[in-house]
């Protein structure tokens, strides 16, 4: 009798807790509409026969409970009942299955007026391309992939010249218009997914797949990689941001195309070096950096790295923060740098500098430091060098004080907390691997231990 009732109680607080749960799908953003429907469907029959299965073994244990008066016959066959349950199972599999099977035709059936969007993984970023005027792509080879064509497009395809090129982790796309979005990885195996979207399909190294879908609702929407990808699997994020036309044709105007991006003005060192004279007072003449001026090294940093953080502090994307005494300083010294090509040249100069040794040592273990750095070298490079395919900066030679501070402001969220700054979100998550002060340490000492 006890366990009847348990079973009964068991039921009432799923079903409960099932229609009370404040767990339940993001709203619905996109056309696929079916697919909520479909699980749905799924949900019911299952309760359905988890209701009743529960309840009639609630029954049998209570009508057939003990009883010493009476004896229980054996009945090894039972056609009735075994052609009942067939029926009954095979229309509860057809109703799980049929709809789904629905779904899928329409899942694989792009709308002829779909435009073209291409989405690229690689661990652990997104980015993003499209057709130009042509509406064709220009064809691709991960073999092409360098700093200047990170994209790896072909340059004798001439349908790749007006390709638009978006290297950041946010896409825009125009509301009410059906997209198909061509999926590849450069790397590993990542998944595309918008939960608002319902829709999410895996990146194949060496294949292009595909998912469809009309985002129906303004808004930005954060995109996921479902697919553990590697150890910063979940610091792979980016966003959608659906948009009116007016905003999208905006948006639009301002990508550059593939053309515009090999053919760009080279950068000026000499006009570099007089850029930088307004630098040189606290990072030194040779980019060596100075602790005492809170300064740190910039020669031996990449030119791109440069660059993006030049552009951040100048966009206030960086050094914004109340609490980020020197970050504010170099968002009011960036405004030295009028434009762009300014921002280019100096960044070149910078770049052009020989990097020196650092003189003063960390204390930390090295040893200790070592096995903490293994998560840092996916991204930054076995020996700290940096990568540019990862978005991911040279360490080895900078300063161990300025390393370990701007460690503490990514734990704080003083760094990396701005919407645009996609890889400081990243570096925010990974720096709380380090639990510490001590850690940090350790981990410093050994990047400061690797080759300038």
């Amino acid at each position: 009798m006890t366990i009847a009732i348990v079973i009964i109680l068991l039921v009432i607080a799923t079903l409960a807790f099932h229609f009370i749960s404040p767990w339940w799908f993001t709203p619905l953003a996109s056309n696929w509409q079916a697919i909520d429907d479909t699980i749905n469907i799924s949900l019911w029959v299952v309760g359905i026969v988890f209701v009743a299965v529960s309840l009639f073994l609630a029954f049998v244990i209570f009508k057939f409970r003990h009883n010493k008066n009476r004896r229980a016959d054996y009945e090894p066959e039972n056609g009735k009942l075994e052609g009942w349950l067939t029926i009954v199972t095979t229309l509860g599999v057809a109703a799980m299955l049929a709809p789904g099977l629905v779904v899928w035709g329409q899942f694989i059936s792009v709308p002829e007026n779909s435009v073209i969007v291409e989405v690229v993984g690689q661990q652990w970023h997104w980015s993003y391309r499209l057709p130009g005027k042509d509406g064709k792509l220009g064809k691709t080879s991960i073999k092409l992939v360098t700093e200047d064509n990170p994209f790896g497009i072909n340059v004798n395809d001439i349908n790749g010249a007006d390709d638009l090129l978006i290297k950041s982790n946010e896409l825009h796309l125009l509301i009410d218009q059906p997209v198909k979005v061509l999926l590849r990885s450069k790397d590993v195996l990542h998944n595309f997914a918008v939960p608002q979207f319902r829709v999410k399909m895996d990146l194949v190294p060496g294949a292009v797949t595909f998912v469809w879908f009309t985002p129906t609702k303004l808004g930005r929407y954060e995109l996921l990689c479902e697919e553990l990808c590697g150890i910063a699997h979940f610091t792979m994020r980016g966003y959608v941001k659906v948009d009116s036309a007016k905003d999208y044709q905006t948006w639009l105007a301002n990508l550059p195309t593939f053309t515009q991006t090999l053919t760009r003005d080279p950068a000026n060192i000499t006009q570099g070096k007089q850029h930088y004279a307004g630098c040189a007072s606290c990072h030194g003449i040779d980019g060596q950096g100075n602790e005492a001026m809170n300064a740190p090294k910039l020669a031996g940093l990449s030119r791109w790295y440069l660059h993006r953080q030049l552009s951040y502090f100048k966009q206030k994307i960086r050094g914004q923060n109340s609490n980020d005494l020197y970050g504010q300083q170099m968002a009011a010294m960036s405004a030295l740098l009028p434009d762009e090509k300014a921002i280019e040249d100096v960044s070149a100069y910078i770049n052009s500098l020989a990097a020196l040794k650092n003189t003063a040592a960390s204390t930390g273990d090295v040893i200790k430091g070592k096995s903490f750095y293994k998560n840092c070298s996916y991204c930054h490079g076995e020996h700290a060098q940096g990568n540019y395919a990862m978005n991911a900066p040279k360490l080895a030679g900078q300063h161990p004080w300025y390393l370990k501070r701007q460690i503490s402001y990514f734990q704080q969220g003083i760094r990396g907390a701005h919407p645009a700054d996609l890889y400081g979100k990243q570096m925010i998550l990974m720096s709380k691997s380090l639990h510490d002060e001590r850690t940090v340490n350790d981990v410093v000492s050994y990047i400061d231990s690797l080759t300038n």
